[in-house]
């Protein structure tokens, strides 16, 4: 069975254009997974303009036992000053998960300016300061998966660090979809990158940029164990309903 884990960074961007609590980032966790949902995704980046720290404590507190909680940020990124009212510093990625101790962190090379994650590790330059990070998280019992692209040797890399799974950055494959250009040669690269995960021990995940239309030749990918989807999904939840959308993403997922 392939997992969903829904991405709730979009829910908060919507609450975080009011000043409200309306709509609750918990209160649509627990709808994810009364729709058979598996796990619940956040990306709390320190400018807080989606998930807050609190949403992470939060959910923490809220999550039923045995779902996968799974925090992604830049392992390299300290504290932050927080300038909006009612809103927390951000304490820095480490310290924040370090405090909660989620199911799995997955690490991302993201940058404060970036509008989106858009690229993989290079463990060639990176290697012993994630390595460091990895095993700081393990030793608390957290799983870690590092934010890949599809590139055999960094996945190579990837295993020397300690971490437990990969999740690849799938953007190139969605992208090939969307133009209909080179889409099996783009996802025979995942294949391989997904063979190569395989044969160095790691699990696999993937995500970004997913959606109902290209998932469901993108499951070829071999080992699959989890992809994370969330603009998507909340797009399409617009359309179909929130509960509809992961019933029907499920489905895709596992015909």
């Amino acid at each position: 069975m392939i997992a969903l884990s829904v991405n709730l960074n979009k829910i908060a961007l919507i609450r975080n254009s009011r000043d409200t609590t309306n709509p609750s980032v918990p209160h649509h966790a627990q709808m994810c997974l009364d729709a058979g949902a598996d796990g619940i995704t956040v990306h709390p980046r320190p400018d807080q303009r989606h998930i807050r720290v609190q949403d992470c404590f939060d959910l923490a507190a809220r999550l039923p036992e045995g779902v996968e909680f799974n925090i992604e940020g830049n392992p390299m990124t300290g504290p932050r000053n927080s300038d909006r009212k009612g809103v927390s510093d951000y304490p820095g990625f480490m310290a924040l998960v370090k405090e909660i101790r989620p199911a799995q962190c997955t690490l991302v090379p993201d940058g404060d300016g970036q509008l989106t994650s858009d690229h993989g590790f290079d463990l060639k330059k990176d290697g012993d300061t994630v390595a460091l990070r990895v095993q700081e998280l393990k030793a608390l019992g957290i799983r870690t998966s590092l934010f890949m692209d599809p590139d055999p040797e960094q996945i190579k890399l990837a295993a020397q660090t300690g971490a437990d799974r990969i999740e690849l950055y799938t953007e190139s494959y969605a992208n090939a979809w969307r133009r209909q250009e080179n889409v099996e040669a783009v996802l025979r690269q995942f294949i391989e990158a997904a063979e190569v995960a395989t044969d160095e021990g790691l699990g696999l995940n993937a995500g970004h940029d997913l959606d109902l239309h290209n998932l469901p030749r993108f499951i070829a990918v071999p080992g699959l164990l989890e992809v994370s989807i969330g603009h998507a999904l909340t797009v399409d939840a617009i359309r179909m309903g929130l509960a509809e959308t992961v019933r029907a993403y499920k489905a895709v997922l596992n015909p």
